[in-house]
């Protein structure tokens, strides 16, 4: 096996091997040849080339997010790095274990004029979990090497050793983006092999928080009080919690629990669709009375980001008495009313609280159920009649997606479309929501595709699908990815945004009006294509899009730019 003649370079590949890093996203450089050379030489790693880095960043983070593992990533000096920044804090938010390990230049070479030379160390420093900054290490081969010389030398290896032990296990730990700055000396190509590779070894430690009874007790004697109990969980991995956990929550008449088409938790109980309860009060005569009835006295989360503006809103317009959060990271206080952080998972906080709480009688459960049945009545009516649009095309796919899918969903109008229907439970479901942003959408999707063995769709906006274009750029995907575009020829969210929506700078500064196609991305980057402009269209291209293929498939759907705002504002209206 080859190895760099570079001891950091090996000792970076050896760590990461043994903490059982086996996926590596590579972009092309020079000043990252020892990194290169060492990942794509060793068996037990699976590399790859993506050259866009901004691409790049996001496929490391969709494989990272269906493993469940770090994913690192590998780029050369300079801008390279930047462009991860966009993935860098989308992992931060999400939580999900990202490695960047980046080439550099001698500290000595920065800001004198350098090529590719940039200011790295630090350089994610509000969005990253750990940043190793490593030391030069010089090849020299005279065995006359001074007494002195060879000291600074072992002292650097021990330094880089423990640096790159920290970061690798502060992304295991606590499940971030880590960063390993590694600056090297020219020549950049050289290899050894059969050579002997034993850095020291940090084991990551992983601990569980659990409280004790006296510590729960007086939040359970809270909760024993309490006849309106609001749940809300927000994004999440399927499977977080236990079955009977969920069924104890259900059969709670104080509780209701409100998901989103990004919790993966599936209850027949549960309020599957938060905007089609909040939504239809907004515009209600007796919104007061009717929020008031809604606002609880304790609220419980958990769950990474919420989607749904309108839930956001209420609560911080109704505190409850009591917010309280479970996770053993971080709890944001999103409501402005938390005032209290269980630090440890969902199913360790319900396994110890569960047992000192009782059932109380309440008519909160039942008084939302009814109105939740009647508003199901009324979504009905309103898709049977509204127009060919955005909102038509989700309802004609929603049923049409076949079992266990992992589903992408782009951010803006897509997730917001998403969050009105009810999915098949054997779906998971993802979205970008830790920074919202329009970019890396598809990278993920891909990522995914890459990492998983179930097949990928995503679902996305036109100008998502245009922005990250360049995920195509990609010879690892599978056959059975597919990508649904929903084509308004342009930003079709911000027309539902106040202001003028009828003069030449919302044409092209908001909305950004276009008349872009994707058949020749799809010809370009060897995809099946079709496209659908109606619902007939759309009916006939699903009824085989998902059959088997030898190569990935997109469908294109083009639907009316001026009606999709205008359809989803009167849908709560409707509801009312």
């Amino acid at each position: 096996m080859k190895y760099s003649k570079i001891p950091v370079a090996r000792n970076v590949v050896s760590l990461c091997v043994s903490k059982n890093i086996k996926h590596v996203v590579i972009s092309p450089g020079s000043r990252n040849a020892p990194l290169t050379i060492g990942f794509t030489h060793h068996p037990e790693i699976n590399a790859y080339s993506i050259v866009d880095e901004r691409c790049a960043a996001f496929v490391a983070l969709g494989m990272a997010q269906q493993l469940q593992q770090p994913v690192a990533l590998v780029c050369s000096s300079g801008s390279a790095l930047l462009n991860y920044y966009p993935a860098i804090s989308e992992a931060f938010y999400s939580d999900i274990p990202l490695v960047v390990i980046s080439a550099d230049r001698p500290i000595e070479r920065i800001d004198i004029g350098d090529g590719q030379t940039i200011r790295q160390k630090n350089v994610y420093e509000n969005h990253i979990l750990y940043s190793a900054n490593l030391y030069s290490e010089l090849v020299l081969e005279s065995e006359a090497i001074d007494k002195k010389l060879q000291q600074k030398q072992w002292e650097a290896q021990k330094h880089n050793e423990r640096e790159i032990n920290l970061a690798l296990n502060k992304a295991i730990e606590e499940k971030g983006p880590v960063h390993i700055n590694v600056p090297f000396y020219e020549p950049l190509y050289d290899t050894v092999e059969n050579i002997e590779v034993n850095p020291i070894e940090i084991f990551p430690e992983i601990t569980k928080r659990h409280y004790s009874k006296e510590e729960l007790l007086p939040y359970a004697e809270i909760w024993n009080k309490a006849k309106r109990k609001m749940v809300i969980v927000g994004a999440a991995q399927p499977n977080v919690v236990e079955q009977k956990f969920l069924e104890k929550l259900a059969k709670d008449d104080s509780v209701i629990v409100f998901t989103e088409t990004t919790s993966n938790l599936h209850h027949d109980e549960f309020f599957t669709r938060i905007d089609t309860i909040i939504g239809p009060i907004e515009k209600d005569e007796n919104m007061q009375e009717l929020f008031e009835a809604l606002r609880p006295d304790i609220l419980l989360t958990f769950g990474g980001m919420i989607v749904s503006k309108k839930i956001k809103a209420f609560l911080r317009n109704y505190n409850p008495k009591h917010h309280w959060h479970v996770d053993s990271k971080k709890a944001y206080n999103t409501f402005f009313c938390l005032n209290k952080h269980f630090e440890t998972s969902v199913n360790d906080f319900f396994t110890d609280f569960f047992p000192l709480t009782t059932k109380m009688d309440s008519d909160y459960g039942e008084f939302w159920k009814n109105i939740r049945a009647k508003r199901q009545v009324r979504h009905d009516a309103y898709m049977d009649e509204i127009p060919y649009s955005d909102l038509k095309a989700m309802q004609l796919l929603v049923p049409k997606v076949p079992d266990h899918y992992i589903m992408q969903l782009a951010n803006s109008s897509t997730i917001r479309y998403a969050q009105l229907f009810k999915w098949n439970p054997s779906l998971r479901i993802f979205c970008n929501r830790g920074t919202s942003g329009i970019d890396g959408s598809i990278s993920t999707a891909a990522g995914s595709a890459m990492a998983s063995e179930d097949p990928v769709l995503m679902v996305t906006g036109d100008l998502s699908f245009f922005y990250d274009s360049n995920a195509l750029w990609n010879k690892y995907l599978p056959a059975n990815f597919r990508i649904i575009i929903l084509n308004n020829s342009g930003g079709g969210i911000f027309r539902i945004l106040p202001g003028n929506k009828n003069s030449e700078q919302f044409d092209t500064f908001f909305e950004t009006v276009h008349d872009l196609k994707a058949e020749q991305l799809a010809k370009m980057y060897n995809f099946e294509y079709d496209s659908a402009s109606s619902e007939i269209e759309i009916s006939h291209s699903l009824s085989t899009f998902f059959e088997a293929s030898e190569r990935p498939k997109i469908l294109e759907i083009f639907t009316p730019r001026k009606v999709n705002d205008k359809v989803l504002l009167e849908y709560f209206s409707y509801m009312k």
